[in-house]
């Protein structure tokens, strides 16, 4: 299994990180992705890659709901670590848009997201999205770099078949799939009937957003599991199908994983 998604760097995990990583291998997780969310964030990203190279893989971009006055400031700073030849990144990412609690910030936050996909598109990166109350305007955005070659996750997918079907529409991507898809109530196993095994990829969004059994606590890496069981459920497939599909859908994605 490979846990495209999760924030580990983060304080949630401070007291125990080096035991939340060794839970991690002994469930079978092959690598960490790590997508950045801020500028004070990058560091501590770097310091855990440092402490686990080849299983932890770091992610460098500008988080929407991280999109301030000086926005434009940060995303150069950010760029200056990524000229630098020997970078470690292996996306961009997590960038986006999210106007679920604030739309005040709603320009900044697309000319945000379309500098970054430029950085993409220049470094020859994939990218790590963010979407939340914003599908219309996150399609209306990438359709601009439709003929870029563009590749990615569409990170914490849980929309519609419509919105599945639009997202899908961009060849180079996956849709992330995560916790929400082992709620009861969910619709995504529904959705996901319609989404061939080919084009998802798993993940958690540790800490938040732990699956079933565990919903409600800090979620961490290892519990990717869970998830990797509920998709071989939804497919009527074996949970290492899921895992040998989902895995190369990964590493298709991102070609920087060793």
């Amino acid at each position: 299994m490979i846990d495209t998604h999760s924030h580990i760097y983060e304080p949630d995990f401070d007291e125990d990180r080096e035991l939340v990583i060794q839970r991690a291998r002994l469930a079978g997780v092959e690598c960490i992705l790590l997508p950045n969310i801020n500028e004070a964030s990058v560091d501590r990203m770097l310091s855990l890659c440092h402490s686990f190279p080849g299983y932890c893989y770091p992610m460098i971009g500008l988080h929407p709901e991280d999109v301030s006055d000086d926005y434009l400031q940060v995303l150069d700073r950010m760029e200056e670590r990524l000229k630098a030849p020997s970078h470690p990144y292996i996306a961009i990412g997590e960038i986006g848009l999210d106007f679920y609690w604030d739309t005040t910030r709603t320009g900044q936050q697309i000319d945000a997201f379309s500098r970054q996909i430029e950085w993409a598109i220049h470094y020859k990166l994939p990218l790590m999205i963010h979407s939340r109350s914003a599908h219309t305007e996150l399609v209306q955005s990438l359709r601009q770099y439709a003929s870029k070659g563009l590749t990615g996750v569409f990170h914490c997918f849980g929309g519609t078949i419509e919105e599945a079907q639009e997202l899908l529409s961009f060849d180079g991507f996956m849709l992330g799939i995560g916790g929400i898809s082992t709620f009861k109530k969910s619709p995504l196993p529904e959705v996901l009937k319609t989404v061939p095994l080919q084009r998802i990829v798993l993940e958690t969004d540790s800490p938040y957003l732990a699956p079933v059994p565990y919903r409600g606590r800090r979620n961490e890496t290892a519990y990717v599991a869970e998830v990797m069981k509920k998709v071989a459920e939804i497919y009527n497939v074996s949970p290492q199908e899921v895992e040998n599909v989902t895995n190369a859908n990964t590493k298709r994605v991102f070609s920087l994983i060793k």
